[in-house]
């Protein structure tokens, strides 16, 4: 008894270990590919691609399924690319929480524009 106990405590453990993993990957890989499709030379469909190619290198192509890039324009006038990342939640055995991870990163864009400013 003692020992089914102990073993379901440390699956449940293990498995919060592995979402928060999944989870920190997943928003790694998403600020990278905001911050890769931020530059001047590139598009936001470039940090998109990026963001597929590290979690797919880091943990598998289910995870970067569903991957998205958009630019926006915050309240105060800043342009910032978004990345967008969907993943299942990651699960051993039938017991766990199910649904998804949707996790965003965001960056500045390296295209501002100045208003106001003269030579």
């Amino acid at each position: 008894m003692v020992a089914a106990l102990l073993l379901v405590v440390a699956m449940g453990v293990f498995q919060l270990g592995l979402a928060l993993y999944v989870r920190n990957t997943l928003i790694s890989a998403a600020s990278e590919g905001a911050r890769y499709g931020a530059r001047a030379d590139a598009e936001p469909g470039d940090g998109t691609a990026r963001t597929r190619a590290l979690v797919t290198s880091a943990l598998s192509a289910s995870f970067a399924q569903d991957v998205t890039a958009s630019r926006s324009v915050t309240p105060s006038g800043v342009r910032v690319v978004e990345v967008h990342v969907s993943a299942p939640l990651p699960l051993i055995g039938p017991i766990g929480p199910s649904g998804r991870l949707t996790v965003s990163g965001r960056a500045f864009s390296e295209e501002q524009v100045v208003s106001g400013a003269g030579p």
